[in-house]
């Protein structure tokens, strides 16, 4: 993305929390490709019989990204993190959901339940995962981030470092440190 994109990235963001009309059809067309890009970051770890359709998590994630009026978007990198964010929130709760339905609770569904098919065990790999991450957030914020940035937002180490205003080489120390306290922690879940 050459530097006049990303600075009419930077305005739509601002004219969207504004509230402004047209600047949420204006930004799409700017941020899909980046976001289609994030989606399948994620979508590579999956297998290939139990994927979801990058495109569905995409539009959710735009969906929800175009309707928060609080937020005072800081600029592409901060839109992408937040973009990142929704994604992961939208698959870990889509993976509860598959949980719940398996146990028979019954959940209500999800408007992604055509475009996602998960099997069992990934839906609760997925959950434990969220769990630990929710717990190395509580020991090191910086280091969960890093995990769901370059994680479930597929971002590159350089992407990740300017999302959160890091150098690269502390996302590479942190991102090190992280997989490492989470393989511990998810090992000691299954003991």
């Amino acid at each position: 993305m050459g530097n006049s994109a990303r600075d009419n990235v930077t305005l739509l963001l601002g004219q969207l929390s504004n509230g402004q009309e047209g600047a949420a059809s204006k930004l799409i067309p700017l941020v899909y490709g980046e976001l289609r890009r994030l989606a399948g970051g994620y979508m590579r770890r999956e297998r290939n019989d139990h994927t979801l359709q990058p495109t569905a998590l995409v539009h959710e994630a735009y969906l929800k990204l175009v309707e928060q009026r609080e937020v005072d978007w800081q600029g592409r990198a901060h839109f992408f993190g937040i973009a990142a964010q929704m994604m992961r929130r939208i698959l870990i709760d889509h993976a509860r959901g598959h949980l719940r339905d398996k146990r028979g609770g019954g959940a209500i569904p999800v408007p992604l339940d055509e475009a996602l098919v998960f099997a069992p065990e990934q839906s609760s790999e997925l959950v434990k995962l969220d769990e630990s991450l929710e717990r190395l957030a509580k020991l090191d914020a910086r280091q969960s981030k890093i995990v769901e940035l370059r994680f479930f937002g597929g971002l590159t180490v350089e992407q990740t470092a300017e999302v959160l205003g890091i150098s690269p080489k502390t996302v590479k120390r942190d991102w090190s440190m992280a997989k490492a306290w989470l393989h511990g922690d998810l090992k000691a879940e299954h003991n």
